[in-house]
């Protein structure tokens, strides 16, 4: 070693201090190989500094850190030591497996990210690193343990990125990570993760909720002594051993139901939460007895967690009881093992054993995985790929049964289209109806816990188009897509083998000399590999037949006989045109001659994602990738194009509010003054008092014109800061 690294005072400290923990969690292990890690990363990012300044070390020491917390083993201890090596050093994998063996070298593998591959977008980056993350978490499920608690320290130190970055990194938490520590039952992860997220996405909102939060404090720790109290004194009457703790639940738990029942924090009925951790699965059920015969539970608040764990095998007693002063509160019983899967999950009782990589391979925690790595296969579109993962990994569960009494878990307000597919592929394909609880209900009804559902087939029926605006599950929909996109691309490869067919015919080309060959080499210059391929690209409208016979029989047809593009080009402003004014501040990459439209259903507005959709005859769909209906647009991927906001273009573009508030004078005033100091002009405005609740309040809608994203961001958080507003929601869909 070039350096000894030991004697660098600024990680020293914080290696002698990870070294004494690791010794204390495990007195027999031989800790050598953790120095050897240590030295040999230290070595490696000696010249390097974080964002912040510090050297870079500190950053997998911290991570090892975290991974000594959860009383992970030396591989994944090592791991987070060397976590980045490879990614941001001379490293090669060789040296890593050569030094400290095949589990390090490959769990560093499966953790680093592929940053320095060069990928199209940001979609396509994030999903080849998420693939490469999935496979290896199949492999070694320490993989996404490492990986969790690197992003939990960079969460924590988000601070000196560039404010773009810091939201780009928190919004992937939010939407990945955070979700996966949760399906993987690790509750104390998952929360440290969406709460950091949340401060650093909605930093105006987080300050305020915490602000009226901790200015409540006193009264509910107060309250919660009391309560606790009273249900240790209860409990020990009966005998029951157990220990007893309040709290104020999570910020960002507090603001998903504020935006969710649009309430202000008054009115969050169960904002406090208690848990009882006793000795056995039968003084859980004892306790429930106790809580309920001294406070009323809310009716439908009742939950079973114990007899029917959730996939992430958490088990739990869940209820809400209305308790003193007529404050509803939660209540949470279970042991002292159910209690370290809640908080810790996959981790919390991680035994290795030598040559053991974790779970066993029917292990529940991990079988929703290793259906997402089969079907990641079939998908090669990356924001297909995205919103399937994002999909399976938010799911909250319902829990039906076949007639036979088989348990099938499906997220909430999934279909029997979704309980076919759940059975069997062919089951999903062909049903044509459901019986839910002995009654013949419509296959596009919700399922609710506790539904008997049978499901009703027709041999050689085909799935429905339509079915792709209701089904839950990832698998439902793909399988869906899988045979639509088979029928749609058949049909295409016949539209466009005829086009050119008709097209040769009418200039003259004879295609009985144009080879197979002549064609496949046609293909590869449009991105495709096959003649079929290239058939059905034209059959979707890609590129026209005259574009194709211009390549492959240039001497047959004089540029001058080529007649103007089938799709318009952009006609200037104020020119009519056949299916109206393109739109100007977007354009096609590669391609200037074709219509362009923002779809009317989203109205996406500059600095949003974007994605082209080719519709027939009328030009380039736009949509905002947050917009409802582009998944089940993008069944057939060849219609998939890039688009890109234009660079010149600054119009203003029209965007629909509904802001939810009280009822009381001068809130218009109010929003629109902040209008006119953004100078944004008001389309439309009415206001009209909520008659779905009970309380004074109030729905304002606004439609807008806004320059860009961030003049939108700045309205919004202004409006927020209006007292009396509660929510703010923008209409993607018409």
């Amino acid at each position: 070693m070039s350096t000894d690294v030991l004697e660098l005072p600024e990680t020293a400290e914080q290696y002698r201090s990870l070294e004494e923990k690791v010794r204390l969690l495990r007195p027999k292990d031989d800790l050598a190989p953790l120095e050897r890690a240590y030295r040999y990363a230290a070595d490696l990012h000696v010249n390097q500094k974080r964002k912040s300044g510090e050297p870079y070390i500190s950053h997998p020491l911290a991570v090892a850190h975290i991974l000594a917390d959860m009383h992970m083993d030396l591989v994944s201890i090592q791991t987070g030591i060397l976590h980045d090596v490879l990614e941001d050093t001379s490293a090669r994998l060789e040296d890593v497996r050569e030094r400290f063996g095949e589990d390090v070298a490959r769990c560093v593998d499966g953790v680093t990210k592929l940053s320095k591959i060069s990928l199209a977008n940001r979609d396509d980056r994030q999903a080849e690193s998420l693939r490469k993350m999935l496979l290896a978490m199949t492999g070694d499920i320490r993989v996404i343990i490492v990986k969790l608690a690197d992003r939990l320290h960079n969460m924590r130190t988000l601070g000196s990125l560039l404010p773009e970055r810091q939201e780009a990194i928190a919004q992937e938490t939010l939407e990945i990570y955070a979700p996966i520590a949760h399906r993987l039952g690790m509750g104390k992860v998952r929360g440290e993760l969406e709460d950091l997220a949340f401060r650093t996405l909605h930093p105006e909102a987080a300050t305020e909720l915490m602000r009226e939060i901790e200015s409540k404090r006193q009264d509910h720790e107060q309250w919660l002594a009391q309560v606790q109290a009273t249900i240790e004194q209860k409990l020990a009457r009966e005998d029951i051993p157990a220990c007893v703790d309040g709290r104020v639940k999570r910020a960002y738990s507090v603001y998903q139901k504020l935006k969710r029942q649009r309430i202000t924090l008054d009115q969050v009925y169960d904002v406090m939460a208690v848990r009882i951790i006793t000795d056995s699965v039968k003084n859980c059920y004892a306790a429930l007895g106790v809580i309920h015969n001294e406070w009323h539970p809310v009716p439908g608040r009742i939950k079973d967690f114990i007899a029917m764990p959730r996939p992430n095998l958490y088990q739990s007693l869940h209820t809400s009881v209305i308790g003193p002063d007529g404050i509803a509160f939660e209540v949470q019983i279970r042991t002292e093992e159910m209690h370290k899967i809640a908080e810790e999950g996959i981790a919390a009782h991680w035994k290795y054993k030598e040559g053991s990589k974790g779970p066993r391979g029917d292990d529940q925690r991990i079988a929703w995985l290793r259906q997402l790595v089969e079907w990641q296969r079939e998908m090669k579109d990356s924001g297909e790929f995205l919103s399937t993962l994002k999909v399976d990994l938010y799911s909250e569960e319902v829990y039906t049964f076949t007639p036979r009494g088989r348990v099938i878990v499906l997220p909430r307000d999934a279909t029997p289209i979704d309980f076919a597919y759940a059975i069997h592929s062919d089951i999903g394909h062909t049903c044509v109806g459901a019986r839910i609880n002995g009654a013949i209900r419509p296959l596009k009804s919700t399922l609710r816990n506790g539904d008997v559902v049978e499901i009703l087939t027709q041999p050689g029926h085909q799935p429905s188009r339509d079915w792709l605006g209701v089904v839950k599950t990832s698998r439902a929909r793909n399988r869906i897509k899988h045979v639509i996109n088979a029928a749609e691309r058949a049909k295409a490869v016949e539209i466009g083998q005829k086009s050119l067919e008709k097209e040769a015919r009418r200039l003259g080309v004879s295609l009985g000399r144009i080879s197979n060959q002549d064609l496949e080499t046609v293909a590869s210059e449009y991105g495709v590999s096959k003649t079929e391929d290239l058939y059905a690209a034209l059959g979707f409208g890609k590129f026209s037949a005259r574009q194709v016979l211009q390549k492959v029989a240039p001497d047959d047809i004089p540029p001058e006989s080529l007649p103007v593009p089938e799709l318009p080009r952009i006609s200037p402003p104020g020119t009519p045109s056949p299916l109206g004014d393109g739109d100007l501040t977007i354009h096609v990459k590669g391609a200037d001659d074709v219509l362009v439209y923002r779809a009317k259903c989203c109205n996406p507005i500059r600095g949003e994602r974007i994605v082209g959709y080719i519709t027939r005859g009328k030009g380039v769909a736009v949509h905002s990738q947050q917009c409802p209906n582009v998944q089940n647009l993008m069944y057939e991927a060849e219609r998939k194009i890039d688009v890109e906001w234009a660079r010149s273009a600054n119009d203003p573009l029209p965007v629909k509010v509904i802001v939810y508030t009280d009822d009381r004078p001068g809130i218009l005033h109010q929003l629109t003054s902040i209008l006119s100091a953004e100078q944004s002009n008001i389309r439309t405005l009415e206001a009209r008092a909520d008659h779905t609740r009970s309380d004074e309040s109030a729905v304002v809608d606004i439609t807008m014109e806004v320059r860009d994203k961030k003049q939108l961001e700045r309205v919004i958080n202004a409006f927020r800061r209006i007292p009396g507003v509660r929510d703010i929601e923008r209409i993607l869909t018409n």
